[in-house]
Formats: C-alpha cells, structure tokens, sequence
C-alpha cells in the first residue's frame, strides 16, 4: 500500500503546479487579451512577452529594460474624422473668434473652418494644423491650459460616436498596456500630439503618469508673478515629436532602447526600426491597421485627416513587424455603452 504524501507537501505540489508559467505555446490563463480573438497577432504578442519575462526563459529582459513605447492617436484611441487634439483647438478657437473677429481672416484659420483639411495638412508636420494649434494654445500657463483640456474632456463629445472622448479608447490595446505592466514593463505615450495635452488625461484614462509621456512641445516661459511663479506656453524651439522625432525624444527622455513598439501610421515607422532594427534584445513591433468602417475607420494610404499607412505597412513583412487587423482581430473596439463598441461576430 503507497504511503500517503503529507498534506502541507500536496498542498506545496498543488500551489506550484498553479504557479508555473505555461508550457511553450500554451494560453496563459486567465486570458489577459479578452477582448482579441485568437488570431496571429494575439498569439505573437503572448509568446513575445513570455519569453522575454518568464523565469528559466533564454532570451529573458531584465525588468529595467522593459521599455514598451506607444503612439497615441490612432493606437490607443482614434484619430478620426480628425486628431481630439486638433477638435480641441477647433472649439476653442470658435470662441476666440467670436471675441476676436479679425483672427477668422487669418488663412489657416479659414481653411480649418472651410474644412480644408488639405491645407491644413501640407507640409512635413502638418504645418498648418500646427498653426491652428498654436493660435489656441500659446500665450497661457501650463495650468490654465491643463483646467482647460479637463474641462474639455469632460463636456465634449466625438461626432460620430455621440461619446465623451476619454470613452473611446481601444479596449484591446488597454489589455496590452495592462499586460505588459504586469509583466514588468515600463509603459511611455510617444506621440505627435502635445504633451501638455496628453498629460493632462493620461494617467486618469491610461494609467500611464505624466512624467511617461512623450510629446510635441516647446519651450515655455518661466515667470514671476504676484501670486506666484508659472510657466507660460510658448512657441519657441518647436519640436515635433513625429517620424524621425521619435527615436530622438526616446533617447533624450528615456535613455533606453525600447524592446516593444506600438504605432499605426508611417508616422511610427522611425520608432518601429530604433525598436526592432539590429536590437541586442528580443524586440516586437506591433502596428495597428485600421480595417473597421463599421465598428470605427477603415484607411491606410488615404486617410480621412492624419494617420496615412503605406511605408510602414509594406516594411512590416520584411522587418518581422505584427499587423493588427482590427476588424479581424478585435472582437470587441471600445468600452460596452457605445453603440459600436460590442462584441461582433468574426468577418
């Protein structure tokens, strides 16, 4: 007759055998991506993050190299019919004009209220669109305009989904975040938008602090005033943190390389390479393709406003680089609530 194990060591077997990672190739459980199907791009990021996580696994990062950098707009919420940031400038600048009826002759100005996005977006940063966004956020300080992007967020909503803003964030992408935190990974917002902007909602609606984001900016205006010191916004020394900029502003205000990459546009393609070209680490580059007219957009050499996919999507073959199809990949887009945002059955 076998003798029977000690409780306390069935006990110990018991908890271990619930503890250890999953064989190579197996699910983790409980299913950290929810709400993506299980497609390629789903099973790639997995076994990405487990080897380079797992205990025992030869081509383990140390936690202080898991960097995992993310584009915004267009990655991690829309960026259509134009970038939020861009329909925050719009409905600020209807005000002023009402105030201020000369500024309505200034051509940009025209333009963006035209709808004349072709205008607005000519030129290597979408100089016009930049101007705009000049007009409506230099002049105050930093905390005026931060109260003013809450207030924003708070009261606006998207055109055609009839949502706050702050609600139409990728559910799927979400999971990653949360993934990849858990796993040990530092998570960084690298993105065209404006960092003050970002800053003012991201850690409430990403969890990722302020001190975590990277963004276009220019250097502001240190003052003395009666009621205490500010710093005022400004338009010199612009720098735009897109295309080339990426890598630049990764190693100025990181000063790691990242080992994941998160993008959706040509835009991001600079950042794809530093990330995955000739790393000495295990790297993973990920672009989302927008695929979806029903559910959200459906675009990539034509895009309604910014976000044109061509470069990048043809390099992604060649580079080992993730697609997502969203459509295909994406059970459900956002949140529950929104009319677009539920589960749809596989095309």
């Amino acid at each position: 007759m076998p003798r029977p194990r000690p409780i306390l060591a069935t006990l110990a077997a018991a908890v271990l055998a619930i503890a250890a990672p999953p064989a190579a190739g197996q699910p983790l459980v409980p299913d950290p991506l929810p709400s993506w199907r299980d497609c390629g791009a789903k099973r790639a990021l997995v076994d990405f993050v487990r080897r380079v996580t797992d205990e025992g696994s030869p081509e383990l990062v140390p936690p202080a190299e898991r960097v995992a950098v993310f584009d915004n707009d267009g990655t991690l919420w829309p960026e259509c019919p134009v970038p939020f940031q861009a329909a925050f400038a719009v409905d600020r600048l209807r005000r002023r004009v009402e105030a201020e009826p000369a500024l309505g002759r200034d051509p940009m100005v025209e333009a963006l209220f035209a709808g004349d996005l072709p205008a607005l977006l000519a030129g290597d940063h979408h100089d016009g669109l930049l101007h705009v966004v000049a007009l409506t956020h230099a002049g105050e300080t930093a905390d005026d305009f931060r109260r003013g992007v809450e207030d924003w967020i708070a009261t606006a909503r998207h055109p055609r989904f009839d949502r706050p803003y702050d609600a139409l964030v990728y559910v799927p992408m979400q999971e990653v975040v949360t993934l990849l935190r858990d796993r040990g990974f530092k998570i960084w917002i690298v993105s065209g938008g404006g960092a003050d902007f970002m800053r003012a909602w991201a850690e409430r609606v990403h969890g990722i602090p302020p001190e975590q984001v990277i963004g276009s900016t220019a250097r502001p205006r240190f003052e003395r005033r009666p009621d205490g010191p500010v710093l005022v916004k400004t338009l010199d020394h612009l720098f735009v943190d897109d295309k080339e900029g990426k890598p630049i502003a990764i190693h100025q205000f990181i000063g790691r390389r990242p080992i994941a990459c998160f993008g959706n546009s040509d835009g991001d393609l600079a950042m794809l390479e530093y990330t995955t070209v000739g790393n000495p680490r295990p790297a993973l580059g990920m672009i989302v393709h927008h695929t979806d007219a029903e559910r959200e957009y459906a675009y990539d050499a034509h895009p309604p406003s910014t976000g044109r996919l061509v470069a990048a999507l043809e390099e992604a073959p060649r580079r080992g680089w993730t697609v997502v199809d969203m459509r295909a990949d994406w059970a459900r887009i956002f949140a529950e609530g929104s009319p677009v945002g539920a589960a749809s059955p596989r095309p």
